[in-house]
């Protein structure tokens, strides 16, 4: 199974593959349940909670900025993908369009198909995270995420959740799908946050 699918950092990457992870040679589809299929038209992406409450039309997101984002990504199922290659849009363009309550620490992501997981506000504002609607130049697949997901680069991709449609702004932490089956909290693959 090594060999086929996966393969061990040479010394050049080493660096940057976290402790454990070993390279996909492609890109594993790994999802719980059967994928979403949502139409551009029928698209909706809505905040609430501590925010003034707004829905997004796909047309609203797609007017904002649109960036190149090449990233590594890393799985908890102990597999990690360098130079992953996106076109999206910053969380940062993104969460100047809302008014967000100063009591607000924690945001729980929604998803097409009922999925969900926490994380803090501080791992989500970074400069670097991004809403991703096209990967290797082309139309993101529904296998993964599409039309849009989330991607967290410096957390494990359960934290990027594929066929995200909401943010629920929160005052204190509440457990998502997967932090409630298991998974950690945070999910920081350096530090090998895999499990709780």
């Amino acid at each position: 199974m090594l060999g086929k699918f996966f393969q061990k950092p040479d010394q050049e990457n080493s660096d940057r593959v976290p402790p454990g992870q070993h390279l996909a040679k492609g890109f594993p589809v790994l999802t719980y349940g059967a994928a979403p299929k949502v139409s551009l038209e029928g698209w909706e992406f809505r905040v609430w909670g501590l925010v003034k409450p707004t829905v997004f039309t796909w047309s609203d997101f797609m007017n904002l900025p649109h960036h190149e984002f090449t990233a590594d990504f890393h799985c908890v199922t102990r597999w990690s993908k360098l130079d992953v290659k996106w076109t999206g849009i910053k969380v940062t363009d993104f969460m100047s369009l809302i008014e967000v309550d100063s009591k607000a620490a924690h945001i729980m992501e929604h998803c097409y198909g009922g999925y969900t997981t926490n994380i803090a506000i501080a791992d989500f504002v970074r400069e670097e995270n991004f809403f991703a609607f096209k990967l290797f130049g082309e139309d993101l697949p529904s296998e993964h995420g599409g039309p849009m997901r989330l991607v967290v680069p410096h957390l494990y991709a359960w934290k990027s959740a594929k066929w995200i449609n909401g943010l629920e702004f929160l005052d204190k932490e509440e457990l998502g799908f997967w932090e409630r089956n298991g998974y950690h909290r945070r999910g920081e693959p350096w530090e090998e946050e895999r499990y709780s």
